[in-house]
């Protein structure tokens, strides 16, 4: 029964990760830079909604529903690391699930928290801000890249 479960988690676990790796890449290559052009206080009120309205049904079931594929993933890997693609599945649950998902709760959502509780128009916004994008979008890239790498070891790992 679980091993029947194995390929079709990897496939969906691929096209997740993928999906997620181009919703982190639009915000690296597009959003953060735009906001970044605004002035300050227009840039943290756009990023403040963004905050808000990212938490939503849709967004939540593909990054948290990647996220447990992922730990179950893992463990029927470390199981059948004999068989054929299994390291690939192992390799692709660990990139998401550190690499994005961690990262997300250690380093960009502290930040997003810090940013919501900021007035957009007090003066010392402007260089808190300034901070913020470099720092979030840095850890963003990482998001990004790990999520991508994870599409690929499990689109790896089914070629097994």
């Amino acid at each position: 029964m679980i091993d029947d479960l194995i390929r079709p988690f990897t496939f969906v676990s691929a096209l997740a990760c993928g999906l997620m790796g181009g919703f982190f890449f639009a915000f690296s290559a597009c959003v953060m830079r735009a906001l970044a052009r605004l002035p300050a206080s227009a840039g943290i009120a756009a990023m403040q909604s963004i905050n808000i309205v990212v938490i939503n049904p849709m967004f939540l079931t593909v990054f948290l529903g990647t996220s447990a594929l992922s730990v179950a993933l893992s463990i029927f890997s470390l199981l059948r690391l004999e068989q054929p693609g299994a390291t690939y599945t192992l390799i692709g649950s660990l990139l998401y699930l550190v690499g994005s998902v961690l990262v997300t709760f250690v380093f960009n959502v502290p930040r997003n928290n810090v940013l919501a509780a900021l007035e957009p128009s007090k003066a010392e916004a402007a260089s808190i801000w300034t901070e913020y994008v470099q720092i979030w979008t840095a850890w963003n890239h990482v998001r990004t890249i790990a999520a991508l790498a994870a599409a690929l070891s499990f689109s790896i790992a089914l070629y097994y």
